[in-house]
């Protein structure tokens, strides 16, 4: 019978893996197709480029809107219902004629994606054996990490070569398959909440919460602030021909692959927030190096997948601290971590173009990116200290010896 159980539950971790492979396809896709997608609607590159700020905005709101409207539906029926949402909405996108349509079709999709992945994070934990959260909570984010290395470059190939609208139609096709996982082989759940709207509420006025939320913007956005500059560094900086992007990406996907479950070895082996700390210094050091490194062709390429593993190493970890801190109000402060995941993407793209705008060359991104990762280890450190105030003392007797 335990066996049954387990086999159920690897199937359920499944389904909620598929998913979130659709969600990182649609996410990062339209990066790959902007230029074709601009070129069908009529409209400049830098106007599409609206429609991933859209889709972002539709993360931002619908995280914990959707998780709060939801809260009282069991938790097998909500991931359902954000699937179908999420489905309908990217397939719609295919067919959209004018600038004005999909731009409200990206908000509209980019609507459901924290609350799946939230809701599904506490879920997956649920799941788990004893002690195991951490690596099923890992499981459902590897979708996420292996859309970037099949997904995406597949829905940009389609994207190139036969129309824009082919890679929002195989979203569609992927939101079904999550959909039937999730309602064949999810297990029937209580509600995400079993308090009052009033009391789901009460996460919002903890201070860790939101030195969480706060860590994860400007953490996070370390990252994002490289990756948002990749293909210039790639071919202004390192000299590569433009087609070794493609390849480039697909290395960082693969770190990010390793580096998601590398963060879940790191969160089963010290305290949640020790595993931020570690990621965040790797991730200083790592981009300080990209700087110098930038002009060698094969480093480069190399530090491409170190900075992905190393990026992604943070997902677990942050994800689970933040649950952690939302006794009580789980689901919705789970969601809310990927409000802020999106709010550092774009935060990261923007202070990183400024040096760049500024004429500092593109290396400057990973300054940038230092900047924000080192803001992320001094927040890292001030909640450590905040949740074991002896460590502080221990440090002040240690200095006066």
């Amino acid at each position: 019978m335990k066996k049954i159980l387990r086999s159920s539950n690897r199937k359920a971790l499944i389904a909620l893996a598929i998913g979130g492979f659709g969600i990182g396809m649609t996410e990062f896709v339209i990066m790959g197709i902007l230029p074709d997608v601009a070129a069908a609607l009529n409209i400049s590159i830098p106007m599409a480029g609206h429609f991933i700020a859209a889709y972002a905005l539709g993360v931002v709101v619908g995280a914990p809107l959707l998780t709060t409207m939801g809260s009282k539906l069991h938790s097998h029926r909500m991931l359902l219902l954000l699937m179908l949402w999420f489905t309908i909405f990217n397939s719609l996108s295919a067919f959209a004629g004018n600038y004005w349509t999909l731009l409200v079709l990206r908000f509209l999709s980019g609507l459901p994606h924290g609350a799946f992945l939230g809701i599904g994070a506490v879920v997956a934990g649920k799941l788990s054996k004893e002690g195991k959260a951490a690596r099923a909570i890992a499981t459902m984010l590897a979708g996420l990490t292996i859309a970037n290395v099949i997904g995406v470059p597949l829905g940009t190939y389609f994207g190139h070569n036969y129309h824009w609208s082919v890679a929002f139609l195989i979203v569609g096709i992927v939101g079904i398959l999550a959909m039937a996982g999730v309602y064949f082989w999810m297990p029937q759940m209580k509600s995400s909440s079993t308090g009052s709207f009033a009391q789901d509420m009460v996460v919002f006025k903890q201070p860790r919460f939101w030195a969480l939320i706060l860590l994860t913007m400007i953490g996070t956005g370390g990252f994002f602030a490289w990756y948002s500059y990749i293909a210039p560094l790639i071919t202004e900086v390192a000299g590569h021909p433009e087609n070794v992007v493609s390849y480039a990406m697909v290395i960082t996907g693969f770190g990010m692959i390793a580096g998601n479950f590398l963060g879940a070895r790191l969160a089963e082996k010290y305290a949640l927030m020790d595993a931020v700390l570690i990621s965040l210094i790797m991730m200083v050091t790592a981009l300080i190096a990209n700087a110098f490194l930038a002009e060698h062709k094969l480093a480069i390429l190399v530090m491409t997948f170190i900075i992905g593993m190393i990026g992604f190493s943070l997902a677990t970890p942050l994800q689970m601290a933040i649950i952690n801190a939302s006794k009580g109000s789980e689901m919705i402060g789970s969601s809310m971590n990927h409000s802020a995941f999106n709010m550092g993407n774009a935060s990261g793209a923007y202070f990183a173009g400024l040096p760049i705008a500024m004429g500092y060359g593109f290396t400057s991104a990973d300054f940038v990116g230092a900047i924000l990762a080192g803001l992320g280890v001094l927040i890292t450190c001030i909640i450590i200290l905040r949740n074991n105030p002896q460590l502080l003392r221990q440090k002040f007797r240690w200095a006066a010896r």
